[in-house]
Formats: structure tokens, C-alpha cells, sequence
């Protein structure tokens, strides 16, 4: 061999070892977090076999021999692929995402611990164990199943959880507990029923281009053009003594834009967007081929990857539902068993006002309520930062909520947020029982419990009928409509009540022999109660019915 190619040789293999060396290591490195998926496992806590099939796609199907371990099961196989998107979600939902990602998570942090949505989701933790154990013990046990794979997997759950540390430092997995699932309710709550922010944008609006301009920029529903999804002559009738909103003017003036601009638009969001939009229908079985219904579901939220849905089956005695769920909560959220199906689009109830708050110029921490000034509640919120000092919050309340305008020198005014998603939410019953219901009756008796993130939810079952039910708490205003900021101090604009849950649209059967829904107006103007003024247009939902009925008309029978 030549000198030279011994030179070139020796070259190459100096070349080569480092860069072997840290291919190895780099993929060594990224596969550790690879869940296993062949094989078997021991789970501690399981009291008998369970099988985990996955199909083409990677969909996880749970066979468990019991609920108890079918819900173990579900969170260990949520963990093995999402955990990543689990502890995020829970760092976020809990207004801690500063300790794992540093100054980035400050102006999140800050807006969630003054919304309060920490203390919603630990209040919700003490309502399912005092009011409902049975289902705090389901939440126990998909905490268990989570933390089985934490225990197997310490610090390698995923790529991400990789690279934070390689950045940060070394940091502890906290194991999962309840609360860390039953705060995604809340941020789900807030990001499809957010709409203070439209309330703000209104305010800001009028100040700019009077009331006349801002009723052109956002007009009020086309009733005359555009389809509503249940007419109140569809609608059982109402109860005597229902409590009707009256949506008087509101004087817009009262509004102090200092604090309008100095209240977060959105603190949060999940990346949805104004111009996104959730579709679904269904077509009862008078007008199918096979005589069962047809439903399909098309709801649409924030861009993430991965995605928000997790697809999976979930399969024991008595228990056997398919569909999307969410990665840190057990059950599914849309899907069908063997006897119903059901499907979401957004209600976008308004369930989130602003109420203008005077404070006493002596004393910073009173508030005038009908002229008597109150003590303010004050807590402080401690906010830990990822390389950083921590950040104490003072945060302050009214009887209405918290006060969000901390943050501006206004002088005697500040903006309290007040939200029917800051009481106890009993949200995941709701699914569970959802996940169990045999026949429209049940279907009706499960979503009473669906408070928050208020939807309108399609029923289709084998026997061939359909329905519909609106979810959510609404309140009940004895002033105004909640589309701007509103005096606090007077008690013209308190909420005295919700709508009762007999009182919210529901339909069964309706003449047309289907139902579509797609954002727009859930009600007519007949409807006693204010539900919402913002609707989506209507274009869509018009849309789909006209092509619903044109298929009907030209074919009679329809098929998938």
C-alpha cells in the first residue's frame, strides 16, 4: 500500500470512528423513549390478564377481563405514546409550565394562576372524592396505569423529555395523580368557550368606531338567511316560570380601554383559530338504506403535533366503546359502542363576562358593591421559573372572580373575570356515563354532567333513531347580553341562576329526519334564554343541510 493511501486511509478511519461513536449514541439516545409494544409486561395493580392490540395504523385496541384494569391500561398505553404531550399539557393546565421551560411559560403561568385554573381542577379533585368516589376511583386508577410506565421508564418518556434535559439539567418525573387530569377539563373549558376576549375586541371597537360601525363588523346572527339547529317550535315546552334574560343596552362608555388593553386577549390558547369551525350531521334511519342511522363528525381544533385526538378502543364486560380520546384522560370523548354513536361540535356558550370594578381609594383591596365597599379575597401564587427567580403573584378577587387588569395602574377601576367554569366540574362523569348509555334516555341523563366546554352533541343509535342535546352551563344575567364589559359596582348585571339542563335544546326524531350542526345559532329568537350572541355564520350548517336534503330528495335511501 502506497503512502498515500495509507494517509488517506488513516484519515477516513479517524473521520469515521467519532461520527460511528455518535450515531450510536445519538440513537441510543432517541430510541430509549420508544414504547414496547410486543411482548408482555407486568403491571402491579392489575387483577387479571389484559391484551393491548394495535392495528395497521397503530391504533391501540385495550381487551381488559374488568374496568378496573381497562382503565389502568388506557393510561399506561397513553403514556407510552403521549407522555410527552401529557406532561406538557399538565405543566400548562396548572399554570407551571415556567419549571420546564424557563421565561418562555411566565406569561402563560401568570394568566392561568390568576384565572385560577389550579385551584378549579384541585377543587374538582375533592368533588369526585367526596360526591362521586366511583369515579375518583377511575381517575386513581389511570393514574396508577400512567405512573406503572413512569416506574419503568423514569426519565426516558420521550425525545423531548431528551433534549429538555440535555438543556436544563436532570429534572424529576412527578408521578401523575387526579388533578393533573381533571385540569385538562378546565383547559379545554377555556379554549372552546374563551370568549371574554370577543368581549374585549367589541369594547375596543365601539371606542374606535361607535356602536353603529362595530353592529356592521360584527353583526348579530342572519336568522332570516341562515339555519338554526333546533327552533323553539321543535323544542319541548317550557316549564312555567323561566327565568328569560333581559338584554337591555348596556352604556358602553363605562368601559375604561386603559384596562381593556391591559387584560390579556387570550392568555392561553391551543392554536385555534377565528376562522376554524367544527361540522357534524346525522340521518336517521327512515332515510338509509339499511334502516340505521348515518352520523358523521367533523370537529375541528387547535394544530398540534401530535395531535389532540388519540385514537383507541376500549373493550370489557359491559364497557365497549371506539373513538378519540385525550391523552391524560381516561374514556373517549367521541366515538360510538355497540348500541349508540355521538358526535361534537362547538356550542360556544357565553359562560365568561367582565365586570368593571370600583376600588376604594383608600384602601387598594376593597371594591364598592352597591354602595357598601367589600374586602377583596387575596392569594398568593407562587410561580417557579426553569434558571430563574421564583415569581410571586399576588392575585385578587371580587365576588365576581379574579381580577385580570392587575397589571395596569387604572386608578379607582379593575376588570373582574367571572366564568361558570370556575366552580367544581363534573365533566369526566359525564364521559364516563356517556361511554356506557344504551339508548337516548341514558345519552340525555350522561351529558347533564357535561358543564363545561358546552357542545352540541349528535346521537344516533342501532334502533334507527337520532337526537341532539346542547351541553354546558349558561348563566343566567338579569341585565345585558355579556358582549362588553359591564358595571360591577351597581348589581345590575349579577347572574341570578343558569339555564336549567330540562331548559337546554334537545331534540329527538325531528320531522326532517336529520340534524346538522356547525357553530351556528343553537336557538331562534323565540328561545327565553340567552345562550350566545357570536355565532359562526351560518354558511356551512346551510351548506351541509342543503346537500343533506338535495341527497335525500334525489335518492330516497342513502348509504355511507
Amino acid at each position: 500500500m502506497s503512502r498515500s493511501a495509507k494517509i488517506f486511509l488513516t484519515v477516513v478511519l479517524l473521520l469515521l470512528i467519532p461520527t460511528l461513536f455518535i450515531f450510536m449514541v445519538s440513537w441510543a439516545t432517541l430510541s430509549a423513549p420508544h414504547p414496547t409494544q410486543q411482548g408482555t409486561l407486568q403491571l402491579p395493580g392489575l387483577q387479571d390478564e389484559v391484551r393491548v392490540l394495535r392495528d395497521r395504523y397503530g391504533v391501540a385496541h385495550i381487551y381488559a377481563q374488568n374496568e378496573h384494569d381497562l382503565f389502568m391500561a388506557q393510561g399506561y398505553v397513553h403514556a407510552q405514546d403521549r407522555f410527552w404531550q401529557m406532561e406538557f399539557w399538565r405543566y400548562t393546565g396548572q399554570g407551571r409550565l415556567s419549571e420546564i421551560i424557563g421565561e418562555a411559560g411566565v406569561d402563560s403561568d401568570r394568566f392561568i394562576r390568576t384565572a385560577g385554573w389550579n385551584r378549579v381542577g384541585e377543587a374538582t379533585v375533592d368533588y369526585y372524592r367526596t360526591e362521586a368516589p366511583d369515579f375518583y376511583e377511575i381517575l386513581e386508577l389511570y393514574s396508577a396505569g400512567v405512573n406503572a410506565y413512569l416506574a419503568e421508564n423514569g426519565n426516558n418518556t420521550s425525545i423531548n423529555q431528551t433534549i429538555l434535559t440535555a438543556v436544563n439539567g436532570p429534572r424529576e418525573i412527578e408521578p401523575w395523580t387526579p388533578l393533573n387530569t381533571v385540569t385538562w377539563g378546565v383547559v379545554m373549558a377555556h379554549d372552546l368557550g374563551g370568549n371574554y376576549s370577543t368581549e374585549l375586541r367589541r369594547a375596543r371597537l365601539l371606542e374606535a368606531v361607535g356602536p353603529e360601525l362595530v353592529e356592521q363588523l360584527m353583526p348579530p346572527y342572519p336568522y332570516d338567511r341562515r339555519p338554526v339547529i333546533a327552533p323553539t317550535d321543535l323544542l319541548a315546552p317550557m316549564p312555567g316560570g323561566t327565568t328569560a334574560v333581559n338584554p337591555s343596552a348596556i352604556n358602553w362608555r363605562n368601559v375604561n380601554l386603559d384596562l381593556v388593553g391591559a387584560t390579556p386577549p387570550n392568555g392561553f390558547a391551543l392554536g385555534t383559530s377565528d376562522f376554524a369551525g367544527s361540522n357534524n350531521w346525522v340521518i336517521g334511519g327512515a332515510h338509509t338504506a339499511s334502516g340505521l342511522p348515518l352520523l358523521a363528525d367533523d370537529p375541528h381544533l387547535g394544530i398540534q403535533m401530535p395531535s389532540i385526538w388519540y385514537q383507541v378502543g376500549l373493550h370489557a364486560p359491559g364497557f365497549n366503546v371506539t373513538g378519540f380520546s385525550f391523552a391524560g384522560v381516561p374514556g373517549v370523548i367521541v366515538g360510538y359502542n355497540d348500541r349508540i354513536a355521538w358526535g361534537v361540535t362547538n356550542v360556544g356558550p357565553d359562560t365568561q363576562d367582565l365586570f368593571i370594578e370600583k376600588i376604594n381609594p383608600a384602601n387598594p383591596n376593597q371594591y364598592e358593591f352597591q354602595g357598601e365597599w367589600r374586602d377583596m379575597e387575596i392569594i398568593e401564587e407562587v410561580i417557579k421559573v426553569s434558571g430563574g427567580e421564583d415569581i410571586v403573584l399576588p392575585v385578587r378577587f371580587t365576588h365576581h372572580g379574579p381580577i385580570l387588569s392587575d397589571e395596569v395602574d387604572a386608578g379607582d377601576q379593575v376588570l373582574a373575570f367571572q366564568w361558570t367554569s370556575h366552580q367544581p366540574s363534573p365533566l369526566l362523569q359525564s364521559v364516563i356515563l356517556l361511554n356506557r348509555a344504551q339508548n337516548f334516555e341514558e345519552f340525555v341523563s350522561a351529558l347533564r354532567y357535561w358543564d363545561a366546554a358546552g357542545q352540541n352533541i349528535v346521537y344516533a343509535d342501532v334502533d334507527g333513531n337520532i337526537g341532539y342535546q346542547a351541553t354546558g352551563v349558561v348563566p343566567v344575567r338579569r341585565n345585558g347580553d355579556g358582549t362588553v364589559p359591564v358595571p360591577g359596582w351597581t348589581g345590575e348585571y349579577e347572574w341570578v341562576g343558569t339555564i336549567p339542563y330540562e331548559e337546554m335544546p334537545r331534540l329527538y326524531n325531528p320531522p326532517a329526519g336529520y340534524i346538522v350542526t356547525a357553530n351556528n345559532a343553537v336557538v331562534d329568537e323565540d328561545y327565553p334564554h340567552f345562550i350566545d350572541r357570536d355565532w359562526a355564520d351560518g354558511d356551512r350548517a346551510q351548506r351541509i343541510e342543503t346537500m343533506v336534503a338535495d341527497l335525500i330528495a334525489e335518492k330516497g335511501q342513502l348509504t355511507a
